[in-house]
């Protein structure tokens, strides 16, 4: 009866060990399951971390692209705005050129005007020298031709119905040989540059 007694004895002893030994085991697991538990979740917030910055840069790029896009279209409004400036320029000093030389030439074009009738006069007056009357209708006939190069054209008077645009009426006359309203009579020429009046005919119109 004792050894039996002694047998499990022995045997509760064993099987207490081997339940306390279990016990002490079982702590050891517990650190390595809590440290694999945590480590998805950190994964998971350094990549929330990582995704919330790379929005934050977009959206700061995004931010700085429409800052410079609208510099752009400042700067390029204001170049269009100085091409136009500098157009509009151009062509008011071009036209101011072509002003100042018209009025220019009609000056220079109105005083050879008054050589001109002097040279008519001078052909209309006898002379018994054939030779100097004809070297004076050369001369004339040079300055002439140089003022149709400069665009200068005399106006058609004699007989055309009076035009107050481009005649000069000093007197009516009762011509039967003419109709009413209409020149009988000059008594100085004019003359006409391109389509600008240089000098007015002056004339004597029939009533």
């Amino acid at each position: 009866m004792e050894k039996e007694k002694e047998q499990e004895t022995m045997q509760q002893e064993t099987e207490t060990g081997e339940a306390a030994s279990e016990t002490v085991k079982q702590p050891e697991t517990t650190p390595d399951a809590a440290s694999s538990s945590e480590e998805p979740a950190a994964e998971k917030q350094e990549e929330k971390s990582k995704e919330k910055e790379k929005k934050k840069k977009k959206k700061d790029l995004q931010e700085e692209l429409a800052q410079r896009e609208s510099a752009l279209a400042e700067q390029k409004d204001q170049y269009l705005r100085l091409m136009a400036e500098y157009q509009n320029y151009r062509n008011r000093t071009t036209e101011e050129k072509k002003k100042i030389y018209g009025d220019a030439k009609a000056d220079c074009v109105l005083e050879l005007l008054t050589v001109m009738d002097t040279f008519e006069r001078a052909l209309a007056a006898e002379c018994a020298d054939e030779a100097y009357k004809k070297g004076v209708e050369l001369t004339f006939g040079q300055l002439q031709k140089a003022m149709e190069k400069l665009g200068v054209t005399e106006i058609e008077a004699l007989g055309k119905p009076f035009d107050p645009n481009v005649h000069n009426a000093i007197k009516q006359v009762d011509d039967s040989d003419y109709a009413s309203d209409t020149v009988c009579e000059v008594f100085q020429k004019g003359y006409m540059l391109g389509e600008r009046l240089i000098r007015p005919v002056m004339v004597a119109v029939s009533v």
